[in-house]
């Protein structure tokens, strides 16, 4: 049985659930990503016993009941497998360069106040622990776009960037560019990090899941202001 983390590896009070569904991250990569995901099952219990099953092959670093109760099942130096197919910043094998959350919700409510506080603590940590930037935080959405949307249109990630804990959208104030075709907001999407080869309606959605998921219709000029706000990569 995989020994618990040590003090180094996590610096947090989670309950310790080892999966054995993980690996060496690839290439002597470093975390340089969290990724954000809603588990989509009944409950915390049903989605812990999931991400523990050799059957299933799939896993995360932590997940986070609707509670607030915080379970780890890999270690964060070791390779979660959360992600699947996918890239950022034109970069795939995700896992490998990434810190894998899962969330108790199944993405039709709210997420929790206790649940978010022990997450923004855990995240702190982690992007402290391994220099992380507030732009490496990102949604599973986000590096699978069409596949997977994930945490989805309830996660408060306001909540977040008021923290520093993830990029911030631009406030209703801001001046978006007038007459934005596809072409410029796919340009401008891509070098915030969503590299993704889908298609203009794919794209569209990918980009409003994280930072407008209220906005529906046409592409609007407000809806490149967050690309605009925030353009630097993710990489480390």
């Amino acid at each position: 049985m995989t020994p618990p983390p040590t003090s180094a590896d996590t610096g947090t009070d989670a309950i310790w659930h080892p999966s054995p569904n993980f690996n060496a991250r690839r290439n002597d990569l470093r975390p340089h990503l969290v990724v954000l995901h809603y588990t989509a099952m009944d409950s915390a219990e049903a989605a812990l016993e999931r991400l523990r099953d050799s059957q299933y092959e799939v896993s995360a670093h932590y997940l986070i009941g609707a509670d607030g109760t915080l379970w780890q099942m890999v270690r964060e130096a070791d390779r979660a497998w959360h992600a699947g197919a996918g890239e950022w910043c034109g970069q795939e094998d995700i896992n490998s360069r990434s810190i894998g959350i899962e969330l108790d919700n199944r993405g039709d409510h709210p997420f929790s106040a206790p649940q978010m506080t022990r997450l923004e603590t855990l995240l702190s940590a982690i992007l402290q622990r391994w220099a992380i930037l507030p732009t490496g935080v990102i949604g599973h959405s986000c590096m699978a776009p069409g596949r997977k949307c994930d945490p989805g249109a309830r996660f408060d990630w306001a909540r977040l960037a008021r923290q520093g804990l993830a990029s911030a959208a631009p406030g209703a104030a801001a001046r978006p560019e007038t007459d934005v075709g596809m072409d410029r907001f796919r340009a401008l999407a891509r070098r915030r990090g969503f590299t993704a080869d889908v298609d203009d309606a794919t794209l569209l959605q990918a980009v409003r899941l994280r930072f407008r998921p209220w906005q529906t219709g046409p592409l609007t000029d407000r809806d490149v202001l967050p690309l605009l706000a925030d353009a630097s990569r993710a990489e480390a």
